[in-house]
């Protein structure tokens, strides 16, 4: 694997809420968005959406229980959502860093082509009997 170029702190929070890194960091969003953590590193980006708000209802007046219960649902909810369009929130990071549509599904897909042969042929040999 060649060496990538790394966003700093800064710029790696503003990749997170949305924004477009340069161009020489363009090589490591691809990575960022198809690499085997990518759910992980989607997780993190959307921590950095959510993490803020629920630190602040944490800390909001009332009572602790209330208080808990409203950053459990924001977390549910917001995770919720992100998981839910995480596959179209990659895609849109890699257009916007200049990458053609469906090149993240392509790339994921290409490194898991193997394991869903071999498992679509364990499925045929257990669940399909050949026609006498």
């Amino acid at each position: 694997m060649s060496l990538r170029r790394r966003p700093n702190p800064l710029q790696w929070i503003w990749y997170a809420l949305g924004g477009r890194l340069p161009e020489w960091y363009r090589e490591w969003v691809l990575h960022d968005t198809t690499s085997r953590f990518w759910v992980w590193r989607h997780a993190a980006r959307s921590t950095v959406l959510v993490g803020p708000l629920m630190a602040v209802w944490l800390l909001l007046p009332g009572p602790l229980l209330l208080r808990l219960a409203l950053v459990l649902m924001a977390a549910l909810v917001g995770y919720f959502y992100s998981f839910v369009y995480m596959e179209e929130a990659a895609e849109n990071r890699l257009k916007k860093h200049g990458y053609p549509a469906g090149t993240g599904k392509k790339i994921r897909g290409q490194a898991h082509a193997e394991e869903d042969r071999l498992a679509l042929e364990r499925y045929i040999a257990q669940y399909r009997t050949p026609q006498e």
